[in-house]
């Protein structure tokens, strides 16, 4: 019998209030890990109207004086300023009629050192109370980790077409070719799918920010036939697909001005679409030694090596740690009935191909350096040039097998 459903996922443009927070968490990042790879970050940030407010706790060991025990300001190295407003520049709040405005914001930097109980938890070196004197997780948690064949980027199909959606919008409004176009934007993609095969797209929605002149009419025909046909292949598109361009009939009020953004609000966006399941954590703004982040992209890399060797179509690792503690507590992949060999036996050779350890992740997929605010739009999987993209341990999972 014939199996139909829809499904339907979301990502949302630079310049929407949430990923306005997370580029400049993850501008602060990257800051922080050019001036010492091993820097200790968690900086969440919120925006709204003309203000920006940075909160949590960086630590950077370079600025720690050894005799004294004196730990310079973070400002004496990074000009966090400069950073906030270079981050929102690039995203393109610069108009001369933005309330939020890269040279005008105001930035309350309300970020400090980590906490020492924390510390000695990640740190490689006994402590009194901790069981092992390695690195372990900055935090419990659990992470999932996602791969199916649908398309190129062994992703979800509605994730990855409101993805490129998103970045056609971005490419023609930074181009100058699109004049009306401003930085706040949002896409959704319904995708109908025929015995787990996607096989029509049944409707899209775009609600881009504009300037006041420019007509509904004039954004509708230009989004439809310059964005949406562009990204979504023809083969999917139908007489019967919907179209939803700016439902609401006017977006000119939009970005922080509009709507209050947080780091870490849109976990779905960055990860599967709601298609593969997510642990819960956030992770812009965040250094490797967090799990939330690191292990994530270990489990996106473990189950894309999984689908790459075809060892099946569809896989999710699931893995979970104690705060502390360098080994995962748990550990289980689910190819969803579509391995060549039981689960049980996949599992076992992802243990012997991969390091699970929070080094071990660190150390294989190089994440101490500053690639965190390539990440940070349009998902931080299904991405070239990221380490954990690779397919190069598909040949080791099947020679373990």
């Amino acid at each position: 019998m014939s199996h139909s459903f829809v499904f339907s996922s979301e990502s949302v443009g630079e310049g929407h209030p949430d990923k306005v927070a997370d580029l400049i968490s993850d501008s602060v990042l990257d800051a922080c890990l050019a001036v010492d790879r091993t820097s200790r970050v968690a900086c969440e940030t919120m925006v709204k109207s003309n203000v920006v407010i940075l909160a949590g706790e960086i630590t950077i060991p370079r600025l720690q004086d050894r005799k004294t025990g004196r730990t310079k300001p973070i400002d004496e190295v990074i000009n966090v300023g400069k950073v906030v407003r270079d981050a929102i520049r690039d995203i393109g709040y610069t108009n001369d009629d933005d309330v939020f405005h890269a040279d005008t914001v105001f930035i309350n930097n309300c970020l400090t050192a980590q906490s020492a109980d924390i510390a000695q938890g990640v740190d490689a070196k006994k402590a009194a109370g901790k069981k092992t004197a390695e690195q372990g997780a900055g935090d419990q948690g659990i992470m999932f980790g996602y791969a199916c064949h649908d398309t190129p980027e062994l992703m979800p199909t509605a994730i990855m077409f409101a993805h490129r959606l998103g970045r056609r919008l971005t490419q023609l409004r930074k181009s100058g070719g699109v004049p009306w176009l401003r930085p706040d934007a949002k896409s959704q993609v319904s995708v109908r799918y025929e015995n787990g095969r996607p096989v029509e797209v049944v409707n899209v929605v775009i609600s881009t920010q504009h300037t006041a002149d420019v007509s509904h009419a004039t954004i509708e025909r230009h989004l439809i036939e310059h964005v949406i046909r562009r990204v979504i292949p023809a083969r999917l598109l139908t007489r019967k697909t919907e179209f939803f361009i700016n439902p609401t009939g006017r977006f000119v009020i939009g970005g922080p001005q509009g709507d209050s953004g947080l780091t870490g609000r849109k976990i779905i966006v960055d990860s599967y679409g709601g298609w593969g399941r997510h642990g819960g954590g956030a992770f812009s703004g965040k250094d490797p030694s967090k799990v939330d982040r690191s292990a994530a992209y270990m489990g996106r890399w473990v189950a894309k090596n999984i689908v790459a060797a075809k060892l099946a179509t569809h896989a999710e690792v699931q893995f979970a740690y104690a705060i502390g503690h360098p080994r995962p507590v748990s550990l289980r992949v689910d190819t969803f009935g579509t391995g060549v060999v039981a689960d049980d036996k996949i599992t076992r050779a992802v243990g012997q191909v991969f390091g699970f350890k929070p080094a071990e992740i660190v150390a294989q997929l190089n994440l101490l350096r500053p690639i965190y605010r390539a990440t940070t739009n349009y998902g931080h999987f299904g991405k070239k040039g990221l380490p954990w993209e690779t397919t190069t341990k598909a040949a080791a999972l099947r020679a373990a097998l």
